[in-house]
Order: structure tokens, then sequence, then C-alpha cells
């Protein structure tokens, strides 16, 4: 097996927080290598074709991994320069200062985390300016406190979605611009500002939730930081590189060498610094694959809890029927956070609301046998109004990545359920009073058929970050307690899961960790 010199740092994956963690390093000088098991997405027609991406599932794994009764599925995720936010929809916000605390749920208590919104504070705020986040203050009834007010203007609302609006807030709800991470241009020229909404209006449907991105427009992790970070000679991306494990020293307190396969073979690929950004899932699996002498139960895994607590939140894609045509191109512009919290007559949090993609015909064809309206899917697609729902799930120990024979297996039983089916009802109560018939159709193109096993989007907590090392497996500075130089920059550090999307998080954790590792670097 061949070696070639030793980096300053090695990173291996390319997403949300490997690419973070790149870009906000790459100036340092140091020599940094990025490991990507994937290649770049081509750019091309179909990426905005939905009968490739939806039904034929172009751009995905053909990796099988297995649930805890052994059945084999397919998993929603993308293995790619940039990750999966090649095809997130770019929901950008921030945890609820609330949410860094003990929070009491349906089925139990969220654990507080060990560091504070404050000390987050002020990477949301660079991540929301790198990831060019538009919103609006004061709008989010559970907004955190913010030092300023977004960097770019909140996302205008469509039509149809503007009614949508003062609808929830003739019903006294509070209804607010959702934080998107889109690059628009804020210029005006003879035409006016160049909205995103006017793209997708001449493209005749909304490319944006599931796409990936012709035009750029989408913050994601490659266009935002990959591609600027490898503008530095001292930063480099090999790709088609997957990460088999990670050897140490005798001692077993260093991480020395990540063993690499590659279509020419395999090598050792030696860092002062190695960092896993593979995602929850599969930088649980790295660290399992490697055990050895000294780490017997897997790397960094004396608290036997590398691959626990995983957590993907209670995930909901419903589909309302507008009465009247909903010829919305942009749609996810609004967010609801009424129910976070509480739920009216209930004092335990429901979750969050947000608006998806507009949905089209191809899409719904892949439902179609649970749908039972009489109307043509096209006329449904017309008045489709696309909501997404999100409650909290519970870290479980019992709910665990594990490695048998090289195959990934997923365990996951689903918990604080019963909110997440009020959250429904609370939407459900409220379609007479939007202009929307009564009733709710789920709708699972977004995640694949099987939810939320198969939908990873959300994935957090496989290798959570606390103060105790028999607890927990990262340090705050998302070190692992076992070995001096290995960190996990991904979800999954979190040792709760809020109920918001977790990318923002990921991301400013990421120029967290980043900092701390510059000190390191020239100490």
């Amino acid at each position: 097996m061949n070696s070639h010199k030793t980096h300053d740092i090695v990173i291996i994956g390319s997403g949300a927080g490997g690419a973070t963690l790149a870009y906000a390093l790459a100036d340092s000088g140091k020599d940094i290598l990025i490991l990507e098991r994937g290649e770049r997405l081509p750019q091309e027609h179909e990426n905005w074709d939905p009968e490739a991406l939806f039904k034929e599932g172009r751009y995905g794994t053909d990796e099988t991994w297995r649930d805890k009764d052994g059945e084999s599925f397919s998993p929603s995720t993308y293995y790619r320069v940039g990750g999966n936010t090649k095809v997130y929809g770019a929901a950008l916000m921030r945890m609820r200062e609330a949410d860094f605390g003990e929070v009491e749920h349906h089925d139990g208590v969220s654990p507080a985390w060990p560091i504070g919104y404050d000390r987050l504070a002020p990477y949301y705020r660079q991540a929301e300016a790198l990831y060019h986040v538009h919103g609006e203050a004061g709008t989010d009834p559970t907004g955190p406190p913010r030092e300023a007010d977004f960097p770019y203007p909140p996302v205008p609302h469509d039509d149809r979605v503007e009614r949508l609006a003062r609808d929830l807030e003739r019903l006294g709800r509070q209804p607010f611009p959702l934080p998107m991470g889109v690059r628009l241009n804020e210029e005006e020229d003879e035409d006016g500002p160049f909205l995103l909404r006017e793209l997708y209006k001449a493209m005749g449907h909304e490319a944006f939730d599931g796409y990936p991105d012709l035009t750029g427009m989408k913050a994601d992790a490659e266009t935002i930081c990959l591609t600027p970070a490898l503008q530095h000679d001292n930063v480099t991306l090999r790709t088609g590189a997957y990460a088999e494990r990670i050897e140490t020293d005798a001692s077993g307190h260093e991480a020395t060498a990540v063993v690499v396969r590659t279509d020419g073979g395999t090598e050792r690929v030696e860092g002062d610094v190695i960092v896993s950004s593979c995602g929850a899932i599969n930088s649980a699996a790295l660290l399992l694959r490697s055990a050895g002498d000294r780490h017997s139960n897997g790397l960094a895994n004396r608290s036997d809890q590398v691959g626990r607590n995983y957590m993907a939140h209670n995930n909901a894609a419903m589909l309302a029927l507008s009465k009247e045509k909903n010829p919305t191109r942009f749609q996810k512009t609004l967010g609801l956070n009424d129910f976070y919290f509480s739920g009216d007559e209930v004092d335990y949090p429901l979750g969050h609301i947000q608006m998806l993609g507009k949905s089209n015909a191809v899409q719904l064809s892949t439902e179609a046998p649970s749908f039972t309206p009489n109307m043509a899917l096209d006329t449904m697609a017309d008045h489709a109004l696309d909501f997404w729902l999100t409650t909290e799930d519970l870290p479980d120990p019992s709910n665990r990545v594990r490695v048998e024979d090289g195959e990934i297996q997923l365990h996951y039983t689903a918990n604080n359920t019963e909110p997440h089916e009020r959250l429904k009802g609370k939407l459900k109560e409220m379609l007479g009073d939007i202009g929307c018939q009564d009733r709710l159709i789920p709708c699972s193109f977004y995640l694949g058929k099987d939810i939320p096993l198969a939908g990873v989007a959300h994935q957090v907590g496989t290798c959570r970050m606390g103060t105790d090392p028999d607890a927990s497996v990262l340090d705050v500075h998302c070190k692992a307690h076992d070995l001096d130089n290995l960190y996990v920059v991904d979800g999954s550090f979190f040792p709760s899961n809020s109920g918001v999307n977790p990318a923002l998080t990921i991301m400013a954790n990421a120029l967290r960790v980043g900092d701390h590792l510059r000190d390191r670097l020239h100490a």
C-alpha cells in the first residue's frame, strides 16, 4: 500500500461540514487535502428533469443499507462533490436559543448542549453571510436573539403564497419569510432586480428542492465554499477517494493516516490532523470500520456511543389542494413556528412548518397509487400547495448506525411521533381558512419511499459532543476524546436535533471548529 506525504489537515467529505471547514482554513497556508468518494455532479439538462430525478433516481447512490430487521433499502443520499447540499432545499435557520438547553417533549427530554447559543451566534452570523441567507429579523416569533438583521432581504412571496400569509395572519398566526440560502442578483438593472422566481417562471416549473442547480444560485457547499477554497494553492481536492478506515499510531492516541480506496487501488494518506466530515451516518461507519488493537470497539468509541443516538427528525411532505390555481414557481418562501414550543391546547413542542418547492405532475405520478382525488395529476399539480412539517425526534441509544460485513445497518424506531401527528392536525384545521380543500395528502417523493429511514437529509447525532468522555464521543471542539488529532465536523456532533433544518448549524459549527484548528495549527 502506497503512502503519500503527510498533509497538515486531511478532511474526509466535501459537504456542508467539510467544505465549510476547508473554506475557513484555506487562507491559513496549511496543506489541506479534501477526500471525496464521489465525483462532481455534471451540469446537464437532466439536472432539471423531474423524470430523471424522481423516477430514475439520477445522481443518487446505488448503495444499499439494511434496517433493524435486516431488510435492505436504498438511502436518499448523494455521494457528490458538495454532498447532499447539491440537492438540498437551502432553508437555513438558526436553532432557537432554548434548543441549546433541556426541552421537555411529549416522549421525554431533549438534552442540553455543552455549549450555549451565545457560542454559536457569531458563527451563525458568518455562515448566513457566507451562504447568502435571505430573511427578515423579528418576524419569526421563536427566533433567537440576533446581533444584526439578515445579510440579505427576504425572497418575496409570489401572489398565492402572499395570500396564504395574509390568511394565516387573519387566523392570528405569525408566518415569516423563510430564511433561504440563494445567490440572487440584488443589483437593479434596466428591468429591475432579477429574482430566482423569475427564472422558474420562464422554465415552467420550479427546480429547487431535490434538484441540482444549473445556475449557481443555490448556495450549496461546493459553490459557496469549495470552489473558492480551491483557489488557494495549499488546498487540494481528490475525488473518487473512498475512506475505508483511519489508522492510529501504536499508542492509539493519535490518528496517523486514512486508508483510501480508489480505482487505482488502495493507499495510505497521512495527516497531522484528520477530520471526518462524511455525514453523521458515514462518519460513524468510518469510525466503526477503523477498529483496531487499541480501539477494539471502533475508533474513538471507548464510550460505546459511536453510531448511537441517530436522529433525522419526524418529517412529512404534505400537499394541500388550493381551491384556486397556484401558479407559483418559487414557493419556498414562508415558514410558520407558532407551534414550535407548544400547540395551543398542549404545552409541549409540536414543531415547524415551511413551504416546499412546488410539486409537478411527474413528481405526483410517483405517488399516484396513494392518491384518491378524482382529478388528473396535472390538475392536482396546478392546485397544489406543498408543505414540509418537522417535529424533533429524541436521542435514543438504540437508534444507531452499525457496520456488519462492511455494510451499513441503520437501526431506527421513531419516537415523539404524537406531537408530529398533532402538527399535521394543526395544518389540516387551517385548510378551509387558507383557501384549500379539507384534506392533506402525504407525499414522499422528496425523500424516497421510506420515511423517515431512507430520507437521511437531516441526519445528526451519531458522535455526540459532550464534556464527559464516558457519555460522549467528542469534546466541545468536536475533537474525539480518545485521540489527540481526530475531529468529526458534520451533523454527528449534535446532542439533540431541535425542530429546524440542521444545515446552518453544521455550517456555523464548521466555522467555529475552523477557528479552533487555526489556533491549534499556529500555536
